[in-house]
Formats: structure tokens, C-alpha cells, sequence
């Protein structure tokens, strides 16, 4: 059976016959890939093609697919049982080590996704502050939960309007949105709707609009407006977590929010997110305190055995991230020199393993700079990536990832793809 066939079996069950919506390969004008096998860097679709992974699951790979001490650490927690909906001293184990990364997260709760994290996070900012109104950034994703799953109405700071069908204005109407980066966007919410924001979630780096970077300057004044009003500020990092650092994009930066929520890496590749801060903050989670947030798989012990291992590994290496960092910075400039040699404008932008390439000749600084793009380029591209062997994000507008275990020869394959395909661009 080969991917196109396996898709046509697959949307007998599935809407598109996918379980999310950009495996479909919808904006770049293909069947999706199935895949049998990982290993490293490295991906294997049923045909037997093999690829160069840069899409990493999204990010959780940090070590690679298939790491040798995570695969033997989810085998011997599968022998005790895959659930037992009970509290396990892994959970613990696991959250003590998060700690020492987050120290701000003196309270955390484990649930099984990002979308879990950062639903609850909101919950608990309104609960603790009694305030209605949530800011959000436009073109910010942090999970499809209804609050959240919203885009900008017209103005600079605005009420958002429903982004999908199935979400009732009156939610949509408690979240503020504005574009990334703008300060005075960010006042002018705090001044038209005083002692009613319970909160501002942004991700500190963007990872959904592509990858986008934000000064010292607009986080500081994100940490200034909550502070001096009273409302939680939230950093998504379920994206950038352990990704720059051990830590998050909060320490690079030199700023600390109130709340955090983390996932993809703290699972390990497993379903796993956690969010938490400040104790007086979290204490108003049940059973402690009023606000109700429960999940029967929440703490699983596998998953928690497979993030664990993770970042124990991550840690017990003092070169990890300066190792990291070198083969990301050896990608980053082999395709934004490549294109560069063959006259395509691109703007590549970074976080140490992240990275998107942008289509364009403007800066991207936020989600109206990102829509620049030329989307038609970029799907001609990731086409021609892919029949080179290369596998990229397929959209625009996502995130790629490098692993530790992306080597000298996948790195040469990368490049040798590059030339073949701008060249034929």
C-alpha cells in the first residue's frame, strides 16, 4: 500500500482522512505522507522512502526519534501497566526536575496536551482574578479551545471574533486580541477595560505564525501592564520550552511570568503538558481551592517516564545546547545563503532550534508580516524538498525543528536539496 492509497482508506474514518488538520498537506498541494519508522533524524514513509526530519513531531524530538534510553524507559513503565489513574512518584520526580528548570512553577499540574495546559491556565487566571477579559495575540495558537480559537476583530486592540463555526460570540467577545510585538496595543486593552483583564497568554517566541522573535523591551512591558493591573501574564512555552535553554525563552530573555505552560519535550514525544506557577496562584486548583481541573490520564506514567528521561538526558550533558545550537546555526545558513545564491527573498528567522524560512523581502515581526509570504513558492518548495528527500513543515506558517542527532551527512543532504531545488525554482 502506498501513502495515496493509505489516505483514501483513511478518510473513511477520518475528516480529511487526518487526526489534525495540517497533516492533511492541504497548503502545499499534496497527499500527506504516512509513516512506518523513525530513527535519529531520520523518518520512513510505508513506501520505504526515507527523509531528513525537520518537522520532529512538531518538536518533542529534541534527541532524535527512537532514543535508546526513552524507548527502554517506556518499556519497563509499559510492564507495570499503562494507567493506573492514581499518583505515581514519577509524576513528582518529573515535576521536581521542571522545577529546577522553571523555578516560577512552584506549583504545576500535569495534563495530556497543550490545548489541556493552556485552557486550564486561563481558568485559573480568571478564577484567581475574578476578572472576565483574557488578551490574546493575534495569530498566536495555544490549542483549539474556544476562548482561544478566535482571530483579531478591526482596530489595533480589539474583541476577537469567532474563528471557527461552533464558537458562540459571547465567548469569543471575553478575549482581546492584538498584534504580536505592539505595546500600545497591549495599553490601550488595559485602559478601555480597567481591572477586567484577568490575563495577557502569548507565546514569549512565536512558533504558529512561524517562528517570530520579540525585543527585550515588549515582554518587559507585558510583565509592567499585569503587574501594575493586577492580571496574570502567561508564557506558552508548550513550543519553546527546553528548546533554547534549560528552561524557556522567559530565562534567555531575563523575564518571569506568572504561569507557564510546557509540552512537547516534558512528554518526551508522548501525550504530555503541564502548566503551572506562583503557589498563591495555583492553590486555587482542586482540590486545594475552587477552580475544577481534572483528567483521568493526567500524570500518565508513561508518558512521564518518557519525559523524564528526556530531560534528564538533556541535562546530564553540558555541551547539549551549544552542540544544538551549532548544527541549527549550519541549517539556518545553508538555507537562507542557498536561496540568497539563487535570487529568491527570503527572511529565515531563528530561536537557537527553531526556524522558519519565510517567502518574502520584509522583516517578520508579527502575524500581518507573515501573511506576506508567498505561499505558492513555498508549497513548490516543500514539494521539491520532499521528493529530495528532505521533509520540512508543511505550511507556511509552522515551525521547524532540528534534533541533536541531525548529522554531518543529514546536513549535506539538506544542502545538496537546496541547490537542486532553488535551482529548479
Amino acid at each position: 500500500m502506498n501513502s495515496h492509497e493509505a489516505w483514501q482508506r483513511a478518510k473513511q474514518c477520518f475528516p480529511g482522512g487526518v487526526n489534525s488538520p495540517v497533516r492533511a498537506f492541504r497548503s502545499v498541494g499534496m497527499d500527506p505522507i504516512f509513516i512506518k519508522s523513525a530513527y535519529g533524524c531520520y523518518i520512513t514513509d510505508i513506501e520505504g522512502n526515507k527523509y531528513v526530519d525537520y518537522v520532529g513531531s512538531w518538536g518533542p524530538m529534541i534527541l532524535g526519534h527512537a532514543n535508546e534510553e526513552v524507548i527502554e524507559a517506556v518499556k519497563k513503565a509499559a510492564e507495570n501497566s499503562l494507567s493506573f489513574g492514581a499518583p505515581t512518584l514519577g509524576e513528582t520526580e518529573l515535576a521536581e526536575l521542571i522545577k529546577t528548570a522553571f523555578p516560577h512553577m512552584e506549583r504545576m499540574r500535569f495534563v495530556s496536551s497543550g490545548t489541556e495546559a493552556t485552557m486550564s491556565a486561563i481558568r485559573i487566571a480568571r478564577g484567581f482574578t475574578n476578572k472576565p477579559y483574557i488578551i490574546k495575540i493575534d495569530g498566536g495558537y495555544h490549542g483549539h479551545s474556544d476562548s482561544l480559537l478566535v482571530s483579531a476583530g478591526s482596530g489595533v486592540a480589539t474583541f476577537a471574533i469567532p474563528g471557527c463555526p461552533g464558537i458562540p460570540d459571547s465567548i469569543a467577545a471575553n478575549t482581546l486580541v492584538v498584534p504580536f510585538g505592539n505595546s500600545e496595543a497591549i495599553k490601550q486593552c488595559f485602559e478601555k477595560y480597567e481591572n477586567k483583564i484577568a490575563c495577557i497568554i502569548v507565546e514569549p517566541v512565536c512558533g504558529n505564525m512561524g517562528v517570530v522573535l520579540p525585543t527585550k523591551e515588549y515582554l518587559n512591558d507585558l510583565r509592567k501592564y499585569c503587574t501594575d493591573n493586577g492580571s496574570i501574564l502567561i508564557f506558552d512555552e508548550v513550543m519553546t520550552g527546553f528548546r533554547a535553554c534549560f528552561g524557556g525563552v522567559g530565562q534567555l530573555y531575563g523575564i518571569t511570568p506568572d504561569m507557564t505552560c510546557l509540552g512537547k519535550i516534558v512528554g518526551g514525544g508522548m501525550p504530555l503538558a503541564v502548566y503551572g506557577g506562583k503557589q498563591e496562584i495555583m492553590q486555587f486548583v482542586a482540590p486545594d481551592g475552587p477552580v475544577y481541573q481534572a483528567g483521568t490520564l493526567s500524570g500518565n506514567p508513561v508518558a512521564v517516564a518518557a519525559g523524564l528521561t528526556t530531560l534528564k538526558i538533556i541535562k546530564r550533558d553540558k555541551n547539549f545546547y551549544k552542540n544544538l545550537e551549532k548544527k541549527s546555526s549550519q541549517i539556518i545558513k545553508a538555507m537562507s545563503e542557498t536561496a540568497s545564491n539563487y535570487n529568491f527573498d527570503v527572511v529565515c528567522n531563528s530561536c537557537l532550534s527553531m526556524f522558519t524560512m519565510f517567502f518574502q523581502s520584509e522583516e517578520v515581526n508579527n502575524y500581518d508580516d507573515a501573511k506576506k509570504s508567498n505561499t505558492e513558492i513555498y508549497a513548490k518548495f516543500f514539494r521539491g524538498m520532499i521528493k529530495e528527500g528532505i521533509y520540512i513543515a508543511p505550511s507556511q506558517f509552522e515551525a521547524n525543528f532540528v534534533s541533536i542527532k541531525h548529522d554531518d551527512q543529514a546536513i549535506e543532504k539538506t544542502q545538496a536539496a537546496l541547490n537542486k531545488v532553488f535551482s529548479s525554482l
